[in-house]
């Protein structure tokens, strides 16, 4: 495992007690970082806080729901009250949401998605900055966007659309706080074998991995490792771009 120096930052991960968010939060910790982990169910936060603490580094779980604004605000003060300030962020919450095509897409649906997909990273990314520029340091934020961030995808309006606008956000954002020293990216991660894709029936997994020019699904660990490279000094240059793991996926 690469060690990706993180000892004495600090770093916030929304959706972070399963899959890709997860993985990162253990990462980070195992490269030195105290991390606080965000998500909505209160048992399932503090059992993954108490987890990571047990490798080693500061941590805490704070339960709330990420399209909340003031719920948001408070959760990046606790978070720098308790571990001393921050450094990094990964906007990582989401949901998948419905299954139909556009023109029957349901209007309370597309209303969830946007909010949980985009409008929470907003929330998100909007108190970090604001945290960010008060210590005056700068630091990293990384939000978890998507291939559909590039493509569409039947019957997933909704997703595709806020995915886009993640991507959108995280441009914006990259220039207007540059000159904090605040680096913003965006991560397009293909279809990865988290939970969500469990109960998958095979055949259809069998199809969506040949998607991909792997032709496998990717691994959480591995989307892992780019945001932890983007969260670290190593990453110095890289602002305001897209970083598709995908697999192939986008280039066929």
């Amino acid at each position: 495992m690469i060690d990706y120096q993180l000892k004495g930052k600090v770093a916030i991960v929304t959706g972070g007690v399963s899959g890709i968010g997860l993985a990162v939060a253990e990462l980070f910790a195992d490269s030195g970082a105290a991390v606080a982990v965000w998500d909505l169910k209160e048992d399932a936060v503090k059992k993954t806080a108490e987890a990571l603490a047990a490798r080693g580094v500061k941590t805490i779980g704070i339960a709330l729901d990420v399209t909340d604004e003031a719920a948001v605000d408070a959760a990046v003060k606790q978070t720098v009250q308790e571990l001393g300030g921050l450094d990094i962020a990964v906007n990582n919450a989401g949901i998948g949401g419905p299954s139909a095509p556009s023109g029957d897409y349901p209007v309370d649906g597309w209303k969830r998605v946007i909010d949980v997909n985009l409008n929470s990273v907003f929330l998100c990314q909007r108190a970090q900055i604001q945290a960010l520029r008060k210590a005056g340091k700068g630091g990293s934020i990384i939000n978890m966007a998507s291939i559909l961030g590039q493509v569409g995808f039947d019957n997933s309006a909704a997703y595709v659309a806020a995915k886009h606008g993640v991507v959108g956000l995280t441009q914006a954002a990259a220039w207007e706080h540059a000159a904090d020293n605040i680096r913003v990216n965006a991560v397009g991660p293909g279809f990865i074998a988290t939970p969500l894709l469990d109960k998958m029936d095979p055949t259809v997994r069998k199809a969506l991995e040949a998607k991909h020019a792997l032709n496998r699904l990717g691994r959480s660990e591995e989307v892992a490792a780019l945001v932890a490279w983007l969260a670290s000094d190593d990453a110095s240059f890289a602002t305001g771009t897209y970083y598709a793991i995908d697999g192939g996926y986008l280039a066929h």
